[in-house]
This record gives structure tokens, C-alpha cells and sequence, in this order.
């Protein structure tokens, strides 16, 4: 078979879909990447923390107990869904359902305003509502995939896909600070403007409007994907979808011990990826609780990470094709390791651990920021190709079914992540020492790969 036929065939034997399609396919990162990037990380939670709740340490709690109980829902949820979708064939109708959770709990957000009667709830419950619809959205985006391209063109696909989701990151990033959150010393954006919307600096209308932001530019660059990228067909009615998919799941999950290299590859994400889910959960909150980062010094901190996490994207696709997935996918699982413990040994009179600077240094913010562009080319790789990686390990026509069980991985322990940062935080009243666990995760889930099997390049 020569490359143009292969090139010209998907994964799944149907024609491959037109440049157009890959491109709006593609929108879907673009569109959710910015729920991440603004509430998760970088401008909500550590407005949270530092302006919610009583204490930026209790804050850092709460949102613990947030995230952790938020990847609980989605375990539960995500294989299930999978199987489902398998079953019923069309993928739109079930991205188009969790999107209106998506896009509602992100409204919510608004309304955690710093005193308010129900803030900490409001902010809690946007944050859990957005972040299990954004997810299970996820999941059936993801499976749309092997009917896209073939497999010679996946890692590119994913790669330049989670690339341009990082690029909205840095743009709505971008707008945020330059038109919508005001430095609180002089009640104006870093680009010296008012506030756009009459957004009020002094309820942190402009931390608080991320959550409306980020929904409706979902609303709209979601679009493309109902209109342009073909969909497989409908196969059986909901209530027969539920029927099969959930006696499918059953099946499949029995045949998991004799499938080594598809569990060993389950186990080793799960481990890795609730590492890095959590170091982008506290990073922000990290940085405003322990360097006394402003939101808009957590900004630029962001900017640079999406930079490098476009890079990471993209560049991870791009060896992903060369030397395959599993190569890339080892070595920044390393890379992040490295990066998480620069972090970790950054405080305002030291760095490294045991290196001392002076009193009002900018050392520690220095090293903070060069870990946190680390960290973002690490995401931004293992993201990329351990779709791929995960298309390696089964049909096509499990491949819904599979990614619900690949977030399942993702977070069957993703309480175990935020709760162990929660808890240690709570115990020793150090931030510093509360995301020392994430580090060990990372660790556990790159020698797991070991066992990890992919085709021969």
C-alpha cells in the first residue's frame, strides 16, 4: 500500500476527512483549552485562594477537596460514557450534552465574589460542574480521531491539536490581563486601561468574568466542530446504547489482565496524569501562596507555559511520527520531575533548596519561571502523544470505549493527587511540603511505561 492510500484511509477504514474537518476537529482544543488555563490554574484559582477563602493555605484545602472530588465524579462517570458512545456510534449529541455543563458551570464562577454570602460555593460548584463537562466532552472529541486520519497522521493530528488549544490559552491569557484584570495597586490592566465592561477592580469582577469568558469563547469556536467534521453514524437509540455499551464495558474490563501492555499503559497515565492534572491545579496557587506572585505575575507565568506547552504540542506530535509515543511520552515524564522539584526548592530567601539569596531578590521568581516553562513543554508532549500511545492499544472500534477508560485512569486516583496535597498541607501548614507527593507520582507513572508496548517505527 503506498503512503498516499494509507494517508488517504483513517484508522478506522473510512475515507479520511478533508483538511477543513482536521482543522475544526482541531477547534475543540482551541475552545476548551481556556477553562484550564484561566479558572483551573492561572487567574481563578489563585484569585480563589487568595480572596475566597479565609486563608490562601485554606484555599489551597478547599480547592483540594475540589478537584480531587471532581475527578472522583469523572472516574465513575468516563468509562461508562465510553462505552456508550461506542455503542450508539455519533459522538456530537454526547459532546454537545456535557458542553452545556461545561459552559454553565463556567458562568457560575461569576458569582464567587470575595465576601459574598455562598462565594466559596458558587466557586466550588462552577468549578466542579465546568470541569466534569469539559472532561467527559473531552472524551468523545478525543474518539473522533481514528475516523479522522490514518495512523501515520495521528501524532500530528493530536500534537498540532493540543498546540493550538495551548495558543487560546495564551491569547485568552492575553486578553485577561490586558483588558480585564486590573493590578490591584492602581485599579488598572497591565496595558495601563480601565477594565473592560466596567468590570470593578475592587470586587475582582475581572478574576471572576474568566468563568463567563471562557464560556462563551467555548460557544463559539465549538462550532466548527457540529458544522464541519463529519460524525461515525448513529448506530442504536440511547437506551439501547446503555444496554450494549455497559455489557461491552463489563467484557472488556474482565479481559484487561490478559491485554498487558493496554493496563500497564492504563496504570502508568493514571499515575502520571493525575500528577500533572494536580501540579496544574496548584501551580497558580502555589506560586500566589509562597512567592507572593500577584494574579497578574500568575498571568505571565501562564503565558510563558502555554508558549512552551504549544511547543511541547507540537514537537511531541512531530517525534511522535519519527520514534513513537512511548520514547517521548518517557522523557517528559523525567523532564517534569526535574522541573516540579525546581519549583519546590524555590522560596523567597532560597533556591535549590539550600542556595540563599537576598532579601526582595527576584532569584526565586526567576527559577519559578524557568520550572514553569518546563513543566508547560513536558504537558504539552505527554499530552500530545499519549493519545496516541493509547490508539496503539486497541480496535477502532473500542476507541470511545477506550478513551473513557484512559480518563478513568486519569482519575481513578485524581483525588488521590489534590487530596494528598490537601491533607499534608493541613498537616504541616507548608505549601511548599503539600505538593511534594505530586512529584513521586510523576516518578511512579514513567517507570510504569517500561511495561508499555507500541508498534515498531
Amino acid at each position: 500500500m503506498t503512503d498516499k492510500a494509507v494517508t488517504d484511509t483513517a484508522i478506522s477504514g473510512r475515507p479520511a476527512a478533508t483538511a477543513a474537518a482536521r482543522f475544526s476537529w482541531m477547534l475543540f482544543d482551541w475552545a476548551a483549552q481556556p477553562f484550564f488555563t484561566l479558572v483551573t490554574t492561572f487567574v481563578f484559582a489563585p484569585y480563589f485562594a487568595a480572596h475566597v477563602a479565609a486563608t490562601p493555605a485554606q484555599g489551597q484545602e478547599i480547592w483540594g477537596w475540589a478537584a480531587g472530588t471532581a475527578g472522583l465524579i469523572i472516574a465513575v462517570l468516563s468509562p461508562v460514557c465510553g462505552a456508550i458512545g461506542d455503542a450508539a456510534g455519533a459522538r456530537k449529541p454526547w459532546i454537545a450534552a456535557f458542553s452545556v455543563l461545561a459552559v454553565g458551570g463556567s458562568i457560575l464562577l461569576f458569582f464567587s465574589a470575595p465576601g459574598g454570602e455562598h462565594a466559596v460555593a458558587f466557586g466550588v460548584a462552577g468549578f466542579l460542574i465546568g470541569t466534569v463537562g469539559f472532561e467527559l466532552a473531552t472524551i468523545f472529541n478525543n474518539a473522533m480521531m481514528p475516523t479522522l486520519v490514518s495512523r501515520a497522521d495521528l501524532g500530528r493530528l493530536s500534537g498540532s491539536g493540543w498546540a493550538l488549544g495551548y495558543v487560546g490559552g495564551i491569547v485568552c491569557l492575553v486578553i485577561v490581563l490586558g483588558f480585564m484584570t486590573a493590578i490591584p495597586e492602581t485599579g488598572e490592566t497591565v496595558l495601563g486601561l480601565a477594565p473592560a465592561f466596567g468590570l470593578d477592580p475592587a470586587t475582582h469582577a475581572g478574576d471572576r468574568a474568566t468563568g463567563p469568558f471562557t464560556a462563551v469563547w467555548y460557544v463559539v469556536f465549538v462550532a466548527p466542530l457540529f458544522l464541519i467534521v463529519p460524525d461515525a453514524p448513529a448506530m442504536k437509540g440511547v437506551s439501547g446504547a446503555i444496554r450494549k455499551g455497559l455489557k461491552t464495558l463489563a467484557s472488556r474490563v474482565r479481559e484487561l489482565p490478559r491485554r498487558q501492555s493496554y493496563l500497564a499503559f492504563l496504570l502508568s497515565s493514571m499515575l502520571y496524569r493525575d500528577g500533572l492534572n494536580a501540579v496544574f491545579a496548584f501551580g497558580g496557587i502555589y506560586a500566589a501562596g509562597v512567592l507572593h506572585m500577584s494574579v497578574v505575575q500568575v498571568g505571565f507565568f501562564g503565558i510563558l507555559a502555554t508558549i512552551t506547552g504549544a511547543a511541547g504540542a507540537f514537537g511531541g506530535g512531530l517525534l511522535d511520527r519519527q520514534i513513537g509515543p512511548k520514547p517521548v511520552v518517557t522523557a517528559a515524564c523525567a523532564l517534569l520531575v526535574a522541573a516540579c522539584a525546581m519549583v519546590v526548592s524555590a522560596a523567597p530567601d532560597s533556591v535549590l533548596f539550600v542556595v540563599p539569596v537576598a532579601a526582595g531578590s527576584d532569584l526565586p521568581l526567576y527559577v519559578f519561571y524557568v520550572a514553569g516553562g518546563l513543566i508547560g513543554a513536558g504537558a504539552g508532549a505527554i499530552q500530545a502523544t499519549s493519545r496516541t500511545l493509547l490508539v496503539d492499544q486497541v480496535e477502532p472500534e473500542e476507541v470511545t470505549q477506550a478513551f473513557g477508560l484512559y480518563a478513568l485512569s486519569g482519575r481513578a486516583t485524581a483525588f488521590v493527587g489534590p487530596y494528598a496535597v490537601g491533607i499534608v498541607t493541613l498537616a504541616t501548614g507548608d505549601q511548599r511540603l503539600g505538593v511534594t507527593p505530586l512529584i513521586v507520582l510523576l516518578a511512579l507513572g514513567a517507570i510504569g511505561l517500561y511495561w508499555v508496548k507500541t508498534p515498531a517505527k
